[in-house]
């Protein structure tokens, strides 16, 4: 009858091993594609603006509208808007668009802020809708038909674009024809806040200082993220618009318009610096946005990939990339399932052994691949990453954490259960030590931290039965599992009752 059970949690067991298995192996080929070109991508960028200013003078550049999409943003949205006039760029072509869906005091900061910024000569409006039919999309769809400029500049509310951020940028449309975006590396103001916004910033400075350059530099699908970046607005129209079917818009239109045989181009050297979320339950809340839209848009466009006439490297990448999320279902079976493996496997080691050494050096390799990518980004992105990899830990265990959220996600996801888009609150935190009460944003606390709290004791019970057993390594995995799923729902209690940002 054990050898029954054994076989059933098998059957679940070691196909999420092997997805974890080759999510990591894809992380080292994303650093392997990374190093072979960013050197000569960095020079060759340097070299083109060289010539691109000898040739052109700045009375010759394109007009540029900047959008700026926001929901009540009170306590950012002054800095967001001092900092895209202080854009140096001739005011008479650059257009700026407040796309204002708030319901607070924000449409009256922004109604005096317009005001004083137009009587000084700016081109700059205010864009109200009557409802937020499509929320950031939607709104961005109306920016579109109003707007004046080729390209189309996009900042989220929590970003603080430098003053040469167009010059930087505006540049690499005339590289090619064929060029539908410019993204640029996402900066961290409030990177130091805690061990929260530290953990946060280790994860996106993987995403952006390898991933975003590896898939777009060898030719691979990249993603638009939302902002920080630039649109050629004749792309956007042909691909469709802006979609708002998907949580994630900008996901879903990147592949679109790359589908429609439009190019990308990352910025590695070009960094926008923006506010981390300092709530944990905005951060679950935003992760559950970007895991359910992910799967979502595989959903709608992987179809059209496979029918494509791309290359089988392309389709299979595409496919990893927009399944990214799907390692947090993969991991809560590991979870649940290794302690039920350990207590049938402790009479029956002997006659499996070469299997379960098998599958554990696949959960070992698949385990330290993202940590590997992780040091490999803040070697590059940084001159104190020894320091900084010293927290790489902290966002194991949160990312571990989260999992329960983000599967969540994924299921809604799967089962087509429609939800609303819930923006991220931001709330100008940047220095550490500064608490504050954010009535009206703060997001409720869902009660899925019990299920956090309630499998980190499930997790730790299996790692004692390892410590007893001494015979297997499930034993670190569960004590990561038990302390990640234990932060996160702790701390998500913690804010139920004290409400305050600090984390």
């Amino acid at each position: 009858m054990d050898k029954v059970f054994l076989i059933l949690i098998l059957i679940f067991y070691c196909p999420a091993a092997l997805w974890l298995f080759l999510y990591g192996i894809n992380n080292y080929y994303m650093i392997y594609l990374f190093l072979r070109r960013a050197k000569r991508e960095s020079s060759r960028n340097r070299e083109f603006l060289r010539w691109f200013w000898s040739t052109r003078g700045r009375d010759k550049l394109p007009k540029v509208t900047t959008q700026l999409p926001i929901y009540n943003e009170r306590h950012v949205v002054e800095r967001l808007i001092k900092a895209v006039v202080d854009i140096d760029y001739p005011k008479e072509l650059h257009e700026i668009q407040l796309l204002d869906d708030s319901t607070d005091e924000t449409r009256d900061i922004i109604a005096d802020l317009v005001s004083k910024y137009r009587s000084i000569g700016f081109n700059i409006k205010q864009i109200v809708r009557t409802n937020r039919s499509g929320f950031k999309a939607g709104a961005l769809n109306k920016g579109l038909e109003e707007a004046e400029g080729e390209f189309l500049a996009i900042f989220d509310a929590d970003f603080v674009p430098d003053k040469d951020f167009l010059y930087e940028t505006i540049p690499f449309f005339y590289e090619g024809e064929k060029v539908a975006l410019v993204q640029t590396r996402w900066g961290h103001i409030n990177r130091d806040y805690s061990l929260l916004t530290i953990a946060q910033s280790i994860g996106m400075d993987g995403h952006f200082i390898i991933e975003q350059g590896a898939r777009t530099w060898n030719g691979l699908y990249m993603n638009f993220n939302g902002t920080a970046g630039i649109w050629r607005k004749e792309a956007i129209i042909d691909a469709g618009g802006w979609h708002y079917d998907t949580l994630t818009e900008d996901l879903d239109l990147s592949y679109r318009a790359q589908l429609r045989g439009w190019n990308t181009k990352f910025l590695f050297d070009v960094v926008t610096p923006s506010e981390l979320p300092v709530d944990i339950n905005a951060y679950k809340s935003q992760q559950h946005r970007w895991a359910k839209g992910s799967i979502q848009t595989a959903k709608k466009v992987l179809p059209l990939i496979f029918k494509s006439e791309d290359s089988v490297i392309r389709k299979v990448e595409a496919f990893i990339h927009l399944n990214q999320y799907m390692v947090h279902p993969m991991m809560i079976v590991l979870a649940l399932l290794s302690l039920p493996l350990i207590l049938l496997l402790k009479p029956l080691v002997i006659s499996i052994s070469i299997t379960m050494v098998s599958l554990l050096f696949l959960i070992f390799i698949g385990a330290i691949a993202p940590s590997f990518l992780y040091i490999i980004s803040q070697r590059i992105g940084y001159k104190d990453w020894r320091k900084k990899c010293l927290f790489i830990p902290a966002l194991m265990f949160i990312g571990c954490g989260v999992a329960i959220n983000n599967t969540k996600a994924v299921l809604e996801a799967l089962l087509n259960i429609k939800s609303d888009f819930i923006r991220t609150p931001k709330y100008g935190v940047i220095k550490r030590g500064r608490n504050m009460m954010a009535k009206g944003y703060t997001l409720p606390v869902r009660f899925f931290f019990v299920s956090e709290i309630l499998l980190s004791i499930y997790c730790f019970i299996g790692f004692m039965q390892y410590t007893h057993n001494k015979k297997f390594i499930f034993g670190p995995f569960l004590l990561m599992y038990a302390m990640g799923f234990f932060y996160v729902g702790t701390l998500s209690l913690m804010q139920k009752f004290k409400g305050k940002i600090r984390c």
